[in-house]
Formats: structure tokens, C-alpha cells, sequence
């Protein structure tokens, strides 16, 4: 008995030894490595000039007619029919629907910047100096409203860019936009629209071209120039009037004297020759 369990233990030991030898090692633990936090994106630039409340939304206007966005900001009636008389309206409204334009920047002045204007200027105003005056508030390129400070001066205006003529300077800083033209100091108050194509800004005056108002110093006419050697010539005609009319005095009152001394040398021969033949 003993040896039959002594048997079978030793079958067991044998089966175990066995079953540890044939057993593979325990694969190792695969290292999972943990994705790196993605970084928060940079936030965008402040914009330097708010939004106004009247501002039409770019999901609900069309982008390429500007008349429906300046008339939902009720605002620029004297703006919208300038450009309407001067055709530019539908320069615009074509550029913006350029494939290949880089955009528009505008720059409006509401109703209360036209009505500061000195009265009677916009009529006196010719057509072509209506067009440039327009277009001086236009800017070839799409301008974000925190991109003003990235412009370089004189900033390029659909007018052109003549520093001599037509400057255009802007400043920015802090949260305000200021532009300069030479003759009046303006500011940018809000943004009337913007997406990536149109930008327009409310101005609270009119950006009024230096070239209306350069005044040249007035030649001096030639015909002044001439009037003085001949004043000066009837001065010295006058002296010599003068002059010979005291030379004729002069010989009348010499003939004079002559006169009465003859007159004179008569009587007394007379009175020599009558008075001794009295006596006699």
C-alpha cells in the first residue's frame, strides 16, 4: 500500500516538473504610451473696432450688394445715393464679384459726417471730383478689423496714392483707428460688415482729399511789373514840363523887361529933342 502511494507521488513530482519545464515564459507587458495634450489653439486678434448693433449678420446679406447692407444700417443715405448717381456703386458690386479680386475695404461716412461738411460743398463739387472723393474711401483690399495696424502709409486707395495729393495715413492703437488725409482727422466708430471678401466701416467724418483744398502762391503779372518804369517815366516827363515851363516863364519875363526898357530909352530921347526946341 505504501509503495503504491509512494508510486503514484512520484508520478506526480514527475508530471509537474514537466509541465513547469514545457510551459512558455509569460510574454512582457507591452508599454503604452499616452498621446501628447494637444496645445490650445492661439486665440485670433482682438478685433480693433467693435461691431456695431445695426450691423447686418453675412449669413442673411449678399455680399456682392452693398446697397442692401448700407441700407439695413440706416445710416448712409447720403453715401448710398453718391454712389448710385456716380455709377460707383456698380463698380463695386462687379469687383466683388471678381474671382480674382483681393476684396474691398470701404470706408463710410454716415449721414451726421456729410451733414458736419461746410454747407454747399458737395455741390460745389464737379462729377469727376464726386468720383475721386468716393473713391478715396475705398481700399483695394480686403482689411480685417484687426488688421488695420498691419498697413503700411500712405495706405492705397482706389483714388490712388500720391503722397503729394491724395495721403492717406492710418493709425492704429489701443482699440481705435484713426486716418489722417492732410485736411481732416478722422476716426473709425465700428464695423458696419465684415466677412472675407467685404469690410465696411463706419466713419464719423469724411475723408476729404488734400488736392481739393492745395492752393498755389498766385504769379506775379507782367503787367505790373511794366507799370513801374512807366509811372516812373510820367514823374520824370513831369519834372521836365515842369522844368520847361519855368524856362518859358523865364525868357517871357526876360522879353518883358527888354519891352520896357526900349519903351523907356524912347521916351527919354523924345524928351531930350522936344524940351530944348520949347526953350527956344
Amino acid at each position: 500500500m505504501k509503495q503504491t502511494a509512494l508510486f503514484f507521488f512520484s508520478l506526480f513530482l514527475l508530471f509537474s516538473y514537466t509541465t513547469l519545464a514545457i510551459s512558455p515564459a509569460p510574454a512582457p507587458k507591452a508599454t503604452v504610451k499616452t498621446p501628447p495634450t494637444p496645445k490650445a489653439a492661439a486665440p485670433s486678434p482682438k478685433p480693433l473696432v467693435p461691431t456695431l448693433p445695426q450691423s447686418p449678420d453675412s449669413s442673411d446679406s449678399v455680399p456682392d450688394d452693398i446697397t442692401r447692407i448700407l441700407k439695413k444700417a440706416k445710416i448712409f443715405s447720403v453715401l448710398i445715393r453718391l454712389l448710385k448717381t456716380t455709377e460707383i456703386m456698380n463698380n463695386i458690386n462687379s469687383q466683388l464679384i471678381t474671382a480674382k479680386s483681393g476684396g474691398l475695404t470701404i470706408l463710410a461716412p454716415d449721414d451726421a459726417a456729410f451733414s458736419n461738411l461746410k454747407a454747399g460743398f458737395l455741390n460745389s463739387l464737379n462729377q469727376g471730383q464726386k468720383i475721386e472723393l468716393l473713391q478715396f474711401h475705398i481700399l483695394p483690399e480686403y482689411v480685417s478689423s484687426s488688421n488695420f495696424d498691419s498697413l503700411s502709409n500712405p495706405v492705397q486707395t482706389v483714388a490712388g496714392k500720391d503722397p503729394a495729393r491724395l495721403p492717406l495715413n492710418v493709425n492704429a492703437f489701443g482699440n481705435s483707428v484713426n486716418i489722417s488725409t492732410g485736411v481732416v482727422n478722422a476716426s473709425i466708430v465700428g464695423v458696419v460688415y465684415s466677412d472675407n471678401k467685404l469690410a465696411i466701416y463706419r466713419l464719423d467724418k469724411v475723408l476729404l482729399p488734400l488736392d481739393f483744398f492745395a492752393t498755389k502762391a498766385p504769379a506775379l503779372a507782367p503787367t505790373t511789373l511794366a507799370k513801374a518804369p512807366k509811372a516812373a517815366k510820367d514823374n520824370s516827363a513831369a519834372h521836365d514840363e515842369d522844368d520847361t515851363t519855368q524856362v518859358q516863364d523865364n525868357k517871357s519875363g526876360a522879353v518883358s523887361l527888354v519891352c520896357i526898357s526900349g519903351t523907356t530909352l524912347m521916351l527919354l530921347g523924345i524928351a531930350f529933342v522936344v524940351v530944348p526946341m520949347m526953350w527956344t
